[in-house]
């Protein structure tokens, strides 16, 4: 609807302020919502919507701005324009944080695809359209069954799997033993999910060594890397490359039971210990359970062969 279009507007043109002043008093922000509605909708009766919005963003700031992060890795929070990182913030909390029976997913990230056209740069609605995509695979694709046929647009076209490029990673099923217990270390990303610790090598760095790097930044432990466990593959959407192809290959890795401290590089919220057996009501992807079974597996056999 019109109304609600101009209410995203005004929301973002005053998140857009709070930012650019940098506002942290609610009082204050609640002020510059009410001074954009009278001048840009003065006969606007219910604003309820637009305060929905801005107080929703600024109340899931945090949470948003690491999912930016993790959907746009290449592009820091700082570097972002302010009316794009606003546009993805507010497209981000309708997306996942909002009612979707009031506001579904696509009407969600089309909204917000036309605020960075018409607010933003030349690039804007490309930018938001690849940040909230990717975003929007991660979920599942919510509502995509709903979409009437007759609404949908021309599928821009595919790249072949065979022509995607591809980005190698590694990671580590990370365990340790603790008063006769084994321990797994895990991270939480900020789709709700434990998983394992994992990153791109850098350069022509050596598999081993890229995993240990990248362990010792996300969880700030040294581990021994033992064997290989399995090798994971799956497509990501880049918001400027498109899909690739992401190749990871998992070891088993030992470390000392020490406190785990979660790195700075964004796209995760936790990292702790947890007992094998309370590893079953964990929620993991259905691509890392079977990697982390097989670890147990492995340990628990040499266990028996040690007694």
């Amino acid at each position: 609807m019109a109304n609600r279009h101009l209410s995203r507007s005004i929301a973002l043109q005053s998140l857009f302020e709070r930012d650019f002043r940098g506002i942290s008093d609610s009082a204050v922000v609640g002020e510059i919502v009410q001074r954009n509605v009278e001048e840009f909708a003065p006969g606007m009766g219910d604003f309820s919507f637009i305060k929905n919005i801005v107080d929703g963003v600024v109340k899931k700031n945090p949470e948003i701005d690491l999912i930016i992060e993790k959907a746009a890795p290449e592009w820091p929070i700082p570097k972002i324009a302010i009316v794009d990182r606003n546009v993805l913030r507010i497209g981000l909390f309708e997306l996942i944080f909002g009612d979707r029976k009031e506001v579904p997913a696509k009407v969600a990230i089309n909204e917000a695809i036309e605020l960075a056209k018409s607010f933003g740069g030349e690039t804007s609605g490309k930018f938001v359209n690849g940040v909230l995509g990717a975003v929007y695979k991660e979920m599942g694709e919510p509502g995509k069954e709903e979409v009437s046929t007759k609404k949908q647009k021309k599928e821009k076209k595919e790249v072949p799997y065979e022509e995607m490029p591809i980005q190698k990673l590694g990671g580590a099923v990370v365990y340790a033993m603790h008063d006769g217990e084994m321990q797994f270390a895990l991270v939480h990303d900020v789709f709700g999910h434990w998983t394992l610790s994992k990153g791109k090598l850098e350069g022509d760095e050596d598999m081993k060594d890229g995993i240990m790097r990248e362990i010792k930044e996300e969880m700030g432990i040294d581990i021994e890397i033992e064997e290989e466990l399995a090798n994971n593959e799956y497509i990501a959407s880049h918001p400027e490359d498109g899909k690739i192809r992401k190749q990871v290959c998992y070891y088993l890795a030992k470390s000392d039971f020490i406190p785990l401290t979660l790195g700075t590089s964004g796209g995760l919220t936790d990292a702790r210990w947890f007992n094998a057996k309370d590893l079953l009501t964990l929620n993991f992807y259905n691509d890392i359970l079977p990697i982390v079974t097989k670890a147990v597996q492995i340990l628990l056999k040499k266990q028996n062969v040690v007694a």
